[in-house]
C-alpha cells in the first residue's frame, strides 16, 4: 500500500507540473520508478505507458479549445511518432549515462535561455507556416521524437520551445499542442515500440500511475487555462532547470 501511495503522489506532482509547463513528467516519475527497483528499459516502458493518461487528461480539458488546429496537430504528430519509433530502438543500443548527461546539459541551457529571453512566448506571432517552414519544422520534430522515444525526461520541454521559437506560438498554445501530441500520441507510440522490442511493463503499477497521470494532466491543463503566459513561462523555466540539473547530477 505504501508503494502505491508513493507512486500516486510522485506521479500526480510530476504530471501536473508537466501539463502546466509543457513537459518534464519524467523529472519525478521516471527516476521514482527506477528507484523503486525497475531496470531502466522496463522503467522507461512503464513510464511511457503511464504517461499516455497524462496526454489523455490534457486532451479532455483542451478538446473544446477553438484556437487549436487539428490539421497542424496531425502534421506534428506524424513527424514526431516516426522519430519516437527510431528513438525506442536507439535507446537499447546507446550508453544511458552519456545520453542523460547530454540531455541534462541541453535542458539546463534551454531553461537558462528562456529565463533571460523575457518576451519569448508571451504573444502569439504565427510564422514559418509555408512549405519550407513546415519542412524544417518537421525535421526538428522528427529529431525531438527520437529524444522522446529514447530519453523521456525533458523531451516535451524542447517541443514546447520549438513551437514557440519556430512557429511563433505563445506559451499557452504551445503547451496545449505539446500535451496533446507528446503526452498522448508520441508516448503511446514509444510505449508500444518498447513493448514490441521486448521490454516488459510493470502491469500491477499501471492502474495507480494511470489515475495519477490522467488527474495530473487535467489539473495542469486547467491551471494553464486559469493562468497567463507569464505564469506558464515561470513554470517552464522551473521545470527545465530542475530537470536538467537532475539529469546532470544523476
Amino acid at each position: 500500500m505504501f508503494e502505491y501511495i508513493l507512486l500516486f503522489i510522485g506521479s500526480l506532482i510530476a504530471n501536473t507540473l508537466s501539463a502546466f509547463a509543457g513537459g518534464g513528467a519524467g523529472l519525478v516519475q521516471l527516476p521514482l520508478i527506477i528507484l523503486m527497483g525497475l531496470p531502466f528499459a522496463e522503467a522507461l516502458a512503464t513510464h511511457k505507458t503511464a504517461t499516455v493518461a497524462l496526454g489523455l487528461g490534457s486532451i479532455v480539458r483542451n478538446i473544446s479549445n477553438r484556437d487549436m488546429s487539428w490539421k497542424f496537430a496531425a502534421y506534428a504528430m506524424l513527424c514526431g511518432v516516426t522519430g519516437t519509433i527510431v528513438g525506442a530502438f536507439i535507446i537499447l543500443h546507446v550508453p544511458e549515462k552519456a545520453a542523460q548527461l547530454t540531455l541534462g546539459i541541453l535542458t539546463t541551457a534551454l531553461g537558462t535561455y528562456s529565463f533571460f529571453k523575457k518576451d519569448i512566448g508571451q504573444i502569439s506571432r504565427p510564422r514559418n507556416r509555408n512549405l519550407l517552414g513546415y519542412a524544417v519544422g518537421g525535421i526538428v520534430l522528427f529529431t525531438l521524437g527520437i529524444f522522446n522515444g529514447s530519453l523521456s525526461s525533458g523531451s516535451g520541454l524542447f517541443v514546447t520551445i520549438w513551437f514557440i521559437v519556430w512557429f511563433g506560438m505563445d506559451y499557452k498554445m504551445a503547451v496545449v499542442y505539446t500535451m496533446t501530441l507528446v503526452g498522448f500520441f508520441w508516448n503511446l507510440t514509444g510505449a508500444v515500440s518498447l513493448y514490441m522490442f521486448g521490454e516488459d511493463v510493470k502491469l500491477d503499477w499501471l492502474p495507480v500511475l494511470w489515475v495519477a497521470s490522467f488527474t495530473g494532466g487535467w489539473l495542469g491543463a486547467h491551471l494553464g487555462h486559469l493562468k497567463g503566459n507569464q505564469w506558464i513561462k515561470r513554470g517552464f523555466v522551473f521545470v527545465t532547470l530542475v530537470s536538467g540539473l537532475t539529469l546532470i547530477l544523476k
